[in-house]
């Protein structure tokens, strides 16, 4: 199980439309860390590798209501998955079923109604999870990157440089150049081009520090700066998402 002492891992199984389409966005723009699956069946999984993970369980979709109350008592009961907090999602309105989940199993993220539309949802599930202190002592959410689908660019005295980002949040990077090279403490880039996935950024940083790692190559560390608009952030939170959602997957077994 690995140890996740700079926050929770957050799962939706089974995810309603309107929480892939609009929730889980804005999830990710307040730097939760946030994960989707399709599969029921990898609920024992996520508590094996994960440590203390939340999970939201849209019980509308998959099983009927009594196979999920089976698969929910038997995660909440046994040992090795009882780590795991669960809440439940669904458009169902009854209120035994409510109570069934809330005061009998005891779900200890609560039984979130979706009929009460998704802003009153997302301010349920944020202060669910602000309790459960699912960010810990991390702020951001941080991804490592692959060798070939992170790169940048930068121009450091009249010459273009290239690189790749060896990892990446929505306040900065750790970044390796192709070629040798020394950048001083507190040198301030202006123009950044990234490349990630297919996706093409421009930002600027201020180089903060670096450090060596072996054949004397340099990892330089970059700190945004405040003209990177909130629109080059969010869309650095979802790569940075999908990054770590493929990881989620590799790990998992999802095909």
């Amino acid at each position: 199980m690995a140890n996740d002492t700079l926050g929770k891992k957050v799962f939706f199984i089974y995810p309603h439309s309107v929480i892939q389409n609009q929730l889980i966005q804005e999830l990710i723009d307040r730097e939760y860390e946030v994960y989707f699956i399709n599969d029921h069946s990898k609920i024992e999984s996520i508590c094996e590798y994960y440590t203390s993970p939340i999970i939201f369980i849209n019980i509308d979709e998959a099983l009927e209501e009594s196979q999920w109350e089976k698969l929910i008592r038997t995660t909440i009961e046994n040992d090795s998955t009882g780590h795991a907090k669960i809440g439940i999602l669904t458009y169902n309105e009854n209120t035994q079923l409510a109570q069934k989940y809330l005061m009998d199993i005891m779900v200890p993220c609560g039984f979130i109604k979706l009929k009460l539309g998704v802003n009153d949802s997302t301010d349920i599930i944020i202060k669910t999870l602000d309790a459960n202190e699912v960010k810990g002592k991390r702020k951001y959410v941080r991804a490592q990157c692959n060798l070939d689908e992170a790169t940048l660019n930068i121009s450091h005295k009249g010459k273009l440089r290239g690189g790749r980002i060896v990892d990446i949040s929505s306040v900065g990077m750790a970044v390796q150049f192709d070629a040798n090279m020394e950048i001083e403490k507190n040198t301030y880039l202006k123009d950044i081009q990234l490349k990630l996935r297919g996706i093409l950024l421009r930002v600027s940083a201020v180089v903060i520090g670096h450090r060596q790692i072996e054949d004397n190559q340099m990892i330089y560390v970059l700190l945004f700066d405040q003209y990177v608009t909130n629109q080059i952030k969010s869309k650095l939170r979802s790569y940075i998402n999908r990054s770590l959602q493929h990881e989620m997957e590799r790990k998992l077994n999802i095909k």
